[in-house]
C-alpha cells in the first residue's frame, strides 16, 4: 500500500510538470466520493495549505476538508454558537445564549440570499461544506484523530449544510447599537451633547432625540440579550452570563502604493486586520489553484474562499469602514394587551416564533423568539419594548462571504462592481494590480433613514423608518490618486460635502496619521519598509502630550520625577521602554478618568475613556475646557495624575524606574476557549504566551488592552505585504500558528516570529511551494 501511495504521489507530480521534492514530506491519501479529479495539497513549512486541483469544485471541497483538518473545534464551535445549538452538547447552562443567538439568524428568502453573493456562491458553499463533512467521515473511520477538545467535552462535531455558511450573522462586525445605548444613558445623565466627550462625531452635528423620545426610557441592561447573542462561548462553568465587551478597538490598517513610489517599480499592498486574539487565530491562510482560479490569502476558517490576498492579477486588503447599520427602536405597548405595540394609528402584534432547543441530558426546552416589524425584541418592561433593526437580517449580509465574488475579478472596474452590493462587514478595500494601478473602494449595506440620523434610539411607531439602502454607487472611491498611495485605518475618510449620512462614529485618526506621515517621506518603499511600518509603535498622542508636559511645572517630588522622565521621550511605546510604561499607566488609569470627572462629573462613570482628541485639545488649549484659571486647573490635573501614576508604577514594577518596562505590564496571551476550564498544566498546552507587548490602540502596531490587567485584547494577528506581481516575494504572518490542533507543530510555531516582528514567505508559484513542502495530502475520487 505504501508503494502505491508513493507511486500516486509521483504520478500526480510528474503529470503536473513538477519536480518531486528532495526531502520526503509526510503523506496522506484520502478517497472522497464526489471528487472529480485528483487534488494535490502541499502544506508548506509554515503550515499554509496550497490546493492544486483540476476542477474549481474540488478546490473548494479541499478547502473545507483542510479547514476541518486544521481548525475543526474552532469551526464547529463557530457553527454551534452561530446557529444557537450549544445546549445540545454543553447542557442547560447554554439555553439562554442559544435563544439569544437564534434571534439574529437570517430567516429570509434563501434564493435572494444566495443571489446576493453572485452566481457561484451556492455551489462554492456546497462544495466547501461537503469538504468539512468528508473530513468528519474520515474521523468516523479513525476516531483516534478526533481533536482533544471534543473528547474532553464529550461530544462529536456536527455535519454542515451550505445554509450554515450564510444564515449565521452574529459573528460579524456591525454598528452602532452599543453606541446608541451608551449615548442614551449619557444623555439621560448629563444631556446628549455631553456624549461628544466620549466620541466626537464626524461630520459634527447636534445630537437630537428622534420625536423627543426620553433617553431615560432605555434600561441599563437593554443590551443583555444582544450581548449574549454576540459574545464568544464561555467555559467558566455555571450559567452563561452576558459579559460586557472588553475594551477592544477592532479595526485594521491597509495601504496600496503606486509603482512610482516603490523600490521595485511595482505596486505594493499591505494589510493587517486587528481583531480579538485567541488560539487558534481568527484567520486561516490558504491557496486555491484550479483552472480559472488561483487565489491565495486569508479568510475566516469557517468560510470558503479568500477575503484578503491576491489572485495573481489583483490584490486586495480590508479595514472596517464605520457605517451605521443598526438602530434601537422603542415601542409603546398596549396597556390592554402587552403583546401589541403602537404602530402608526393602531396596534400591531409582536410576532412570536416558538422553537425547541435540544439540551444535553435533558428534555428539549421550548423558547419564544419575539419580533416586531423591525427586528428581534431585546427587552420589555414598564409599558415599553425595545427591538433592534439591523442590516444583519437583510439578504447578502453573511460576514465576508461576499469575497467569493470579488476574488475572481481581474481589474479595478470589475472589483468595484463586485463591491457595489457588498453587505458586511462594512469595509475599506484597498486594491492593486499587476498593471501598476491602485485604488480604494468602500462598501457596506447602509440604510437610508427618514427623519432621523441613528445616533439615539428612535420611536418604533412608524415615524422613523429605513426607506431603502445605499449601494456602492453612492459611495466615494479613489483610483490612481495623485499622491501615489491610498491608506485607511478606520478613520473618517469621506470627502468634504459627502451628501449621504451613512455614519458619524469613526475611529481615531492617529494610526492613519502615522501611516501617511511615513508614506509621505521622499523615498521609494520596499516590502521591508512596509513590514517596519506595520510594526511601528510611535504614538502620536504620546508625542503631543509630552510637548504639553514641557510647559507644566512640577507640583511635588513625584510629579517632578515623572515630568523629567517623559520630557524628551521619542514617544515610541516599545515593550522594553520604562517611559512607555509610565505614559500608558498615566493615560489609561489616571489621566483619562480624571479628565472626564473634571469636565463632565455627572457622566464620568459612563466615560472611562474620553475621545483622545478631546483630551489632547484640553491639554493644549485648556481655556476651552476648564473655565476660570484654566492653566492652573490643567496643570493640577496633570501633576496630580502623574504623581498617582508614578506611585502605581512603583507598586507594579518596583521603585527603580530604570527597571520599568511597558512589556512587563502589557502582555499578549493567545487563549484557547477551553482555557478557563483546564488545569494549569493543560492550560500551558492550549494557550500560547504570555508575551511582552508594546504599542497601544493609537499605534500602527495596534494594541488595545484591558485597563484592569494590561492584557492585550486586540491587534494584528495576521499581516500581509505584497510586491504586486512578484508574488513569491510576498510576506505574511499568522499567529500563533495555522493549526488548531495542539499536538501539531503548526499550532504555535509562528508566535515567536510574530512577537519579534518577523514574517514568512507567502509562496505562490508551484515550484516554490513544492520546494518548501512539509506535508502532501492527496484527495482522490
Amino acid at each position: 500500500m505504501r508503494r502505491f501511495l508513493l507511486v500516486a504521489l509521483v504520478l500526480v507530480s510528474v503529470g503536473a510538470g513538477l519536480t518531486p521534492a528532495t526531502a520526503a514530506p509526510a503523506l496522506d491519501v484520502h478517497r472522497i466520493p464526489g471528487v472529480k479529479g485528483p487534488v494535490r495539497v502541499v502544506t508548506d513549512t509554515w503550515g499554509v495549505p496550497h490546493v492544486f486541483a483540476t476542477h474549481q469544485d474540488d478546490a473548494f471541497l479541499a478547502q473545507g476538508f483542510l479547514a476541518a483538518r486544521d481548525r475543526l473545534f474552532q469551526i464547529d464551535l463557530w457553527r454551534r454558537r452561530g446557529l444557537g445549538q450549544l445546549a445540545e452538547v454543553l447542557g442547560p447552562d447554554y439555553v439562554e445564549q442559544d435563544r439569544a443567538t437564534r434571534l439574529f439568524l437570517y430567516r429570509g428568502d434563501l434564493d435572494r440570499e444566495w443571489a446576493a453573493y453572485g452566481e457561484r456562491a451556492r455551489g462554492i458553499a456546497t462544495r466547501f461544506t461537503q469538504g468539512i463533512n468528508a473530513y468528519l467521515d474520515h474521523l468516523a473511520r479513525t476516531p483516534a484523530a478526533l481533536p482533544e477538545e471534543f473528547r474532553r467535552l464529550g461530544y462529536r462535531p456536527a455535519r454542515w449544510s451550505p445554509e450554515d455558511v450564510v444564515r449565521i450573522r452574529s459573528h460579524g462586525l456591525t454598528g452602532n447599537l452599543t453606541d446608541e445605548v451608551t449615548r442614551a444613558r449619557i444623555a439621560c445623565a448629563a444631556g446628549a451633547e455631553t456624549d461628544k466627550l466620549r466620541q466626537r462625531l464626524q461630520p459634527d452635528r447636534p445630537i437630537q432625540s428622534p420625536g423627543g423620545l426620553d433617553p431615560c426610557l432605555v434600561p441599563a441592561d437593554v443590551l443583555r440579550v444582544f450581548t449574549l447573542a454576540t459574545q464568544q462561548v464561555s467555559f467558566t462553568g455555571g450559567a452563561v452570563v452576558a459579559t460586557p465587551r472588553e475594551e477592544v478597538s477592532e479595526g485594521s490598517n491597509n495601504w496600496a502604493i503606486a509603482p512610482s513610489r516603490t523600490g521595485t517599480g511595482r505596486a505594493q499592498l499591505a494589510n493587517d486586520p486587528h481583531r480579538a486574539y485567541a488560539a487558534p487565530s481568527l484567520r486561516y491562510l490558504s491557496h486555491l489553484s484550479a483552472p480559472g482560479l488561483n487565489v491565495i490569502g486569508a479568510n475566516e476558517p469557517a468560510l470558503p474562499g479568500v477575503s484578503i490576498g491576491h489572485n495573481g492579477r489583483i490584490a486586495f486588503g480590508l479595514t472596517i469602514f464605520r457605517m451605521d447599520q443598526e438602530d434601537l427602536y422603542v415601542y409603546q405597548l398596549d396597556p390592554a394587551d402587552p403583546g401589541r405595540y403602537r404602530y402608526r394609528d393602531g396596534w400591531e402584534p409582536i410576532k412570536v416564533l416558538r422553537e425547541k432547543i435540544a439540551v444535553a441530558g435533558r428534555e428539549p426546552v421550548e423558547v419564544e423568539l419575539p419580533f416586531t416589524r423591525h427586528g428581534p425584541v431585546l427587552a420589555s418592561g414598564n409599558g415599553h419594548a425595545f427591538a433592534v433593526r439591523s442590516a444583519w437580517l437583510e439578504p447578502g449580509m453573511a460576514p465576508y462571504f461576499g469575497s467569493v465574488r470579488y476574488m475572481y475579478e481581474q481589474d479595478f472596474a470589475g472589483f468595484k462592481a463586485a463591491m457595489r452590493n457588498w453587505g458586511a462587514p462594512t469595509e475599506n478595500q484597498v486594491y492593486a494590480d499587476t498593471s501598476g494601478n491602485i485604488g480604494w473602494v468602500p462598501g457596506g449595506l447602509s440604510p437610508k433613514r427618514s427623519g432621523y440620523d441613528g445616533l439615539l434610539p428612535a420611536p418604533g411607531d412608524g415615524r422613523f423608518e429605513w426607506t431603502g439602502f445605499h449601494t456602492g454607487d453612492d459611495l466615494p472611491h479613489a483610483y490612481n490618486p495623485a499622491q501615489g498611495y491610498v491608506a485607511t485605518a478606520n478613520q473618517y475618510n469621506l470627502p468634504p460635502g459627502f451628501p449621504h449620512p451613512i455614519g458619524f462614529e469613526w475611529g481615531l485618526p492617529y494610526r492613519h496619521n502615522r501611516i501617511t506621515e511615513v508614506l509621505n517621506a521622499d523615498k521609494r518603499f520596499t516590502v521591508a519598509d512596509a513590514q517596519r511600518l506595520q510594526n511601528d509603535q510611535l504614538s502620536i498622542p504620546a508625542r503631543q502630550l509630552t510637548k504639553v508636559l514641557a510647559t507644566v511645572p512640577a507640583a511635588d517630588p513625584l510629579s517632578g520625577k515623572a515630568l523629567a522622565l517623559l520630557r524628551g521621550w521619542d514617544a515610541v511605546l516599545a515593550a522594553e521602554s520604562g517611559r512607555a510604561a509610565l505614559f500608558e499607566v498615566w493615560l489609561s488609569r489616571h489621566l483619562n478618568p480624571a479628565f472626564a470627572q473634571a469636565v463632565a462629573p455627572a457622566a464620568a462613570p459612563l466615560i472611562p475613556v474620553p475621545d483622545t482628541r478631546n483630551l489632547l485639545e484640553a491639554m493644549a488649549h485648556p481655556e476651552k475646557w476648564f473655565g476660570a484659571d484654566p492653566v492652573v486647573k490643567r496643570d493640577k490635573l496633570v501633576t496630580g495624575t502623574l504623581a498617582a501614576a508614578w506611585r502605581e508604577l512603583e507598586t507594579l514594577l518596583g521603585p527603580d524606574p530604570a527597571a520599568w518596562q511597558w512589556g512587563r505590564l502589557q502582555h499578549t496571551l493567545f487563549q484557547h476557549p477551553l482555557s478557563p476550564a483546564l488545569s494549569p498544566a493543560d492550560r500551558a498546552r492550549f494557550d500560547v504566551g504570555p508575551f511582552p507587548r508594546g504599542g497601544s490602540k493609537d499605534t500602527v502596531n495596534q494594541s488595545s488592552y484591558r485597563r484592569t490587567d494590561f492584557r492585550q485584547t486586540s491587534g494584528a494577528s495576521f499581516r500581509m505585504v505584497l510586491d504586486v506581481g512578484n508574488w513569491d516575494a510576498a510576506r505574511a504572518i499568522n499567529t500563533p500558528g495555522q493549526s488548531g490542533v495542539q499536538a501539531n507543530r503548526h499550532y504555535r510555531d509562528l508566535a515567536g516570529k510574530w512577537r519579534d516582528g518577523e514574517y514568512f514567505p507567502l509562496l505562490y508559484s508551484r515550484a516554490a511551494v513544492e520546494r518548501h513542502a512539509d506535508r502532501i495530502t492527496l484527495l482522490l475520487p
